[in-house]
């Protein structure tokens, strides 16, 4: 059996100007990145921003196993399905971070013959917006300590430093760092912190910016610290921001690159569900609404974390309003979540997955509290059996869902037509009443609490002394207008990755919480979520190399 890899490597691809060329997307339209990468010129959207918006299809997945349960695969093949259904089709997909790659979880290309290619490009450094990502947030971070250094005229109090330093990778030494340490002249001595580059303040700003103009305003009113008077010192007043968009100014266009089978994919950005949320750019969404019949994004990890964020944050900022949402499943997780050990999972067990479906029905629960209309898929692997699939689809049907077996992985686009016609039979029979869980005049205790208990099924929140002073000062300060962006492990929908299933009983816990004024929303941090993540005990790292014809190998 071919890897990921290898058959990504096999693949013909089209000239990027030839993909392009089938959205009505001109060569002077593109700035191209070698013959299989572009970027979409500004003057594109303003040639196409007045156009009919397409249909918008979300998917998302229940709570994973640590592999993933291939939404980005199931997208992929999904799109390519609606192709061969003779749909105009369009992604739009988030950029992969280096630092799953490196780790355990791998890249964020898709899987088998559902990917999007160049798969290595993609995977690694592709057309370089993490690095002006990662780049800006450091210019800010060094003109921040400069102005310390320089006499330090905003009288910024060193002890209330809220900006860290980002690099795209796990590198959990850095989570807590000694900075300005030497001579007099090397700076001043404090307390910094590393976050990585996904988690950064900037990539969602980068994220939800709809041009340049917003780009910079978000910009200027990210805080970086406070003064002695405790009053909120901004990046605009750090003169930083013109030097910052200079870095962005390639970086906001979407990219544009192509599936196994051809089909466009605009992929941009890339913060982390778990701790960021979690959806490719609103101006890359937003462009393929206009270019495409059809639209398949996806957002990360299980529906509690980026389906949530996509509905209650991404939609309600930029005017959005998903047709459908696609809820990916997989009988391993399913049988995970009913308390398999990852080793048992490729054997048949109807009581585990009997057990385990509760978390299923728990997300589908949560997409019909938005008013838009499910379609359940299994992602199918080869251990799976015919009494499982028939065990799921009873479960699905009775709780008003399609359902259908998606067998991208192995087949590509003929692999998810079936899916594919289940959400086009969606689409015309079911209207999609798209709303968001709590009104923006909502404290913010109460949105936490309706996230939490209507979301995650908690019985109540507990904060810690410092959680409940910053909610308090976030008020004061007048952003309690902001949706909440909730981190939390992605592998329960309690705040504690042990508890699998669909848990009861239990409180979410609330350890601090902060404003990223520029992106538009209050971030909370909840149990023992890291916004640096630290690489395993044998990460995947161990198993990439390239030969001495450039060709790499273990990248996955």
């Amino acid at each position: 059996m071919k890897t990921d890899i290898e058959i990504a490597q096999e693949a013909k691809m089209l000239p990027i100007k030839e993909v392009a060329e089938a959205y009505g997307i001109g060569e002077d339209d593109l700035e191209l990145y070698g013959k299989y990468k572009a970027k979409l010129t500004d003057e594109l959207w303003n040639q196409v921003k007045n156009r009919e918006d397409g249909k918008l299809i979300l998917v998302t997945a229940i709570n994973p196993t640590p592999a993933g349960e291939g939404k980005t695969t199931t997208s992929i093949g999904l799109a390519d399905a609606f192709t061969r259904l003779g749909k105009k089709t369009m992604l739009a997909l988030r950029e992969p971070s280096l630092g799953p790659c490196f780790g355990i979880k791998g890249g964020a290309a898709g899987g088998g013959y559902a990917q999007v290619v160049p798969m290595e490009d993609l995977n690694l450094h592709f057309t370089g917006d993490f690095h002006a990502i990662t780049s800006a947030n450091n210019l800010l971070a060094a003109l921040l300590d400069n102005h310390i250094q320089q006499g330090n005229a905003l009288q910024i109090d060193t002890r209330q430093i809220l900006w860290k330093r980002c690099m795209d990778m796990n590198d959990r030494a850095l989570r807590n760092i000694v900075v300005g340490l030497g001579a007099k002249a090397d700076g001043v001595v404090r307390e910094d912190h590393f976050v990585i580059t996904v988690a950064s303040e900037i990539m969602a700003i980068l994220c939800l910016a709809n041009d340049m103009q917003d780009l910079k305003e978000r910009l200027g009113r990210i805080i970086v610290a406070y003064n002695y008077a405790g009053e909120p010192v901004t990046a605009a007043q750090l003169n930083a921001v013109g030097a910052m968009a200079a870095l962005l100014k390639d970086a906001i266009k979407p990219n544009l690159i192509q599936t196994l089978e051809h089909t466009g994919a605009l992929v941009h950005g890339g913060p982390f569900a778990n701790i960021a949320h979690g959806c490719n750019s609103v101006r890359a969404t937003k462009t393929a609404l206009k270019l495409a019949d059809v639209v398949v994004t996806e957002a990360g990890f299980g529906a509690d974390l980026g389906a949530e964020k996509f509905l209650d944050i991404k939609c309600r900022m930029a005017g959005l309003k998903p047709d459908a949402v696609v809820l990916v499943a997989t009988v391993r997780a399913l049988k995970y979540n009913g308390g398999v050990p990852k080793t048992e999972l490729g054997a048949e067990n109807l009581e585990a997955l009997r057990k385990g479906i509760v978390n299923l029905e728990k997300h589908i629960e949560n997409i019909q509290k938005y008013g838009v209309p499910v379609v359940v898929t299994l992602n199918s692997f080869l251990t799976d059996t015919e009494a499982e699939y028939a065990f799921i689809r009873d479960f699905c049907e009775e709780r008003g869902c399609e359902f259908a077996l998606s067998e991208v992985w192995a087949k590509g686009g003929e692999g998810g037509e079936a899916l594919a016609g289940k959400v086009l039979e969606t689409l015309e029979n079911k209207e999609s009443s798209y709303h968001p869980i709590y009104p923006d005049e909502m404290s913010l205790k109460e949105k936490i609490q309706t996230v939490a208990a209507e979301i995650y099924g908690a019985d109540g929140v507990a904060y810690a002394p410092a959680a409940s002073r910053a909610l308090a000062r976030i008020e004061e300060m007048g952003f309690g207008n902001l949706p909440v962006c909730m981190a939390k492990t992605q592998y329960s929908l309690s705040d504690d990755q042990n508890k699998l299933g669909r848990p009861a009983g239990f409180t979410i816990n609330v350890r601090d919480v902060y404003v990223s004024a520029g992106a538009g929303f209050v971030v909370v941090l909840t149990g023992a979520i890291m916004t640096m993540p630290g690489l395993p005990k044998k990460p995947a790292a161990d198993g990439i190399d390239v030969d001495e014809n450039g060709k790499i190998t273990g990248l996955f």
